[in-house]
């Protein structure tokens, strides 16, 4: 009974923390597929409203290293709680912003808040849960994060077209009212006193020469894939599309990546990491190649199936290298990862706003393929090379094994 009981218990938690994740997507991923429909609303360019989606994701990226560093001095669920009740705040208010001004400015303040949501239950999970079953929550965990995608595509879509966009950021805040409340239940993981200092392991990752590496592709990873994904929805709609039609094609990222992510557990170990690197880097060459061809609802569809099952193969093999590189700062280097992937999102989303504003899409997609054909090639050989060379793994600059434990 006692089993059955923890068992239980372990389930309760276990769909607290998915519902947590999938908030999170729905949140991160809604923007998009309304950029037009807010744009005609509030009467501005759409090259205004794209500065909020990038907005958006610079402040995301840049509260992940922050978020950590709170959580591991006030608890897990203390921040998961926090950051839920300023997301719920700043949905109001972008459902009731009069201007851009205001939209953009709760937009981003919603952003700093779920930015802790998705790495904060992650390490949730590495708190509560045995290493040997570990990675069945956390592939459930992701898989949630992953669902809260394709709903936020197509749903924000949807929503905007037959209600209003306004309904979208009311619906998450709604979300993360009603989780900073249930999530009352969750327990704080014990935790050991946090030493040492930010910067000190900062400047350890930044002295490690595959760190490095790591970073910076992820660093344009965030670039062209979602940054540019976010140009997905918008290009339907400049051909003469609905924002529901935009939303539901855009969606096809997250069903992707739904879907790949599935057979990705099923290959791991049967295929190296080199290897799942290499699907998902040909995936991603050929997912911006098809729109950058012609933009069409068949070939837009087509890119977000490849580009989700890219964030399935080739991003996860990215962030589970980012977990060992640098073995005894991984909080900080997984933390770092987050930070330059958004941050690069960002950058890749207003680069390109000046072509998505003109109607320019064609244009937009093949300056994606030219830069992520050579990501693709650059990530392959690096992982490859780092798969060779079993005697750098986990070791400082110097190339000293890093401290038992770490």
């Amino acid at each position: 009974m006692t089993t059955d009981t923890g068992r239980a218990a372990e389930r309760a938690r276990l769909r607290l923390l998915q519902l947590t994740a999938l908030t999170s997507s729905c949140d991160r991923f809604a923007l998009p597929p309304m950029l037009v429909v807010i744009g005609l609303d509030l009467g501005e360019p759409l090259v205004a409203v794209v500065a909020v989606a990038s907005a958006y994701f610079l402040a995301y990226g840049l509260m992940q290293p922050v978020w950590g560093l709170v959580s591991d001095r006030i608890g897990r669920v203390r921040v998961m709680r926090v950051s839920l009740l300023g997301a719920a705040l700043a949905g109001v208010v972008s459902a009731l912003s009069p201007n851009l001004l205001v939209l953009g400015v709760s937009r981003t303040v919603s952003a700093g808040c779920v930015a802790a949501l998705v790495p904060a239950t992650l390490v949730y999970v590495g708190d509560m849960w045995e290493v040997r079953v570990r990675q069945r929550p956390l592939a459930e965990v992701l898989t949630a994060s992953s669902l809260g995608i394709a709903v936020a595509t197509a749903g924000a879509g949807v929503l905007a077209q037959v209600i209003g966009w306004r309904a979208v950021p009311a619906l998450t805040g709604i979300g993360a009212a009603a989780l900073w409340v249930a999530l009352r239940r969750l327990p704080e993981p014990e935790r050991e006193p946090t030493t040492g200092s930010p910067l000190q392991s900062i400047t350890t990752v930044l002295r490690h020469r595959w760190a490095l590496v790591v970073l910076v592709l992820v660093l344009v990873e965030g670039m062209v894939v979602l940054g540019v994904v976010t140009y997905l929805a918008p290009a339907v709609q400049a051909l003469g599309s609905s924002a529901a039609v935009g939303g539901l094609v855009a969606a096809s990222y997250g069903a992707g990546a739904v879907v790949f992510s599935r057979l990705v557990r099923v290959l791991v170990g049967r295929l190296s990491a080199a290897g799942l690197a290499t699907v998902g880097a040909v995936m991603l060459a050929a997912g911006w190649a098809l729109p950058a061809a012609t933009v069409s609802i068949a070939t837009v569809t087509a890119a977000g199936v490849l580009l989700g099952g890219s964030w399935a193969f080739l991003h996860t093999t990215l962030q589970s290298w980012s977990t060992e590189v640098v073995a005894g700062e991984r909080a900080t280097m997984v933390a770092l990862f987050a930070a330059l992937l958004f941050l690069g999102a960002a950058v890749g989303t207003a680069v390109l706003a000046p072509l998505a504003d003109t109607g320019a899409f064609e244009e937009a997609f093949r300056v994606a393929l030219a830069v992520a054909v050579p990501l693709a090639v650059a990530a392959v050989l690096a992982r490859r090379r780092y798969g060779d060379r079993g005697d750098d793994r986990g070791r400082d600059p110097e190339g000293v094994d890093p401290a038992p434990g770490t």
